[in-house]
């Protein structure tokens, strides 16, 4: 198989009847593009979401699959896939599919519309109309404006999946539960650049929601407290060699 250029990473957890249209989707909007690969990384599901996959695997040689034996939140998911990654560049998105893969393109566009790329680490998808429950809309909203004030990391919408960065800006920074909604902030703690593209939202049409009001902004409080005690420490030196 070719080198990717391109590194797929999708967290999923219990959602066995997204994963494999989600699956698709991604391949039918990707192949003519770029050499490219999708991990899927299965977070200790107790569904049929395993067997799918394995199911799946057999047609798409591309795709790569990685189990956790349980749990462990989108975070470490999102950690298991970089690390696995073999492509320089990673894109994310959510396992319920309501992100839009065709959106990626538009990602890899804003990338290469800049012409000095040495400091862009992250383009970050924004959605222009969420397609959730009133609840998850206030609760995203509240989150994302404490968030905004707290770490001034000018990025309106924090919480959407879809993301595209570097493999090495991702893995250089800290790593702690639920560090996916502090991506940005911790991006450019470390000097990288950060832009935010417009990019659909679509209806869970499958599955449940595994976060709610509590998730997005009490637990979020003291990992908060934390990035803004990183933000204040950063340990960033340039340095050569003499030869």
């Amino acid at each position: 198989m070719e080198q990717p250029q391109l590194s797929i990473v999708v967290p999923a957890y219990n959602e066995a009847e997204s994963i494999v249209p989600l699956v698709e989707e991604i391949i039918n909007t990707l192949q003519p593009a770029l050499p490219y690969e999708i991990l899927i990384i299965d977070d200790g599901s107790t569904d049929n979401t395993a067997a799918r996959l394995s199911a799946l695997k057999a047609c798409y040689p591309q795709l790569r699959i990685i189990h956790h034996q349980k749990n462990s939140g989108q975070s470490s998911a999102i950690l298991t896939g970089v690390s696995f990654a073999h492509a320089e560049w990673i894109a994310t998105l959510d396992g319920d599919g309501q992100n839009d893969p065709a959106d990626i393109p538009k990602l890899l566009a804003a990338r290469d519309s800049i012409a000095d790329r040495k400091q862009l680490m992250m383009i970050v998808g924004l959605r222009q109309k969420r397609r959730d429950t009133w609840l998850r809309r206030v609760s995203s909203k509240i989150a994302n404006g404490v968030r905004s004030r707290l770490l001034h990391d000018q990025t309106p919408d924090t919480g959407c999946g879809l993301k595209l960065f570097t493999r090495e800006a991702f893995l250089s920074i800290p790593h702690f539960n639920h560090m996916h909604r502090f991506l940005p902030a911790l991006v450019q703690r470390n000097g990288g650049k950060v832009i935010n593209v417009p990019v659909n939202h679509r209806p869970r049409t499958a599955g449940v929601s595994k976060y709610g009001l509590f998730d997005r902004l009490w637990v979020g409080i003291v990992d908060m407290a934390g990035v803004l005690w990183l933000q204040r420490r950063p340990c960033n030196v340039n340095a050569q060699e003499v030869l």
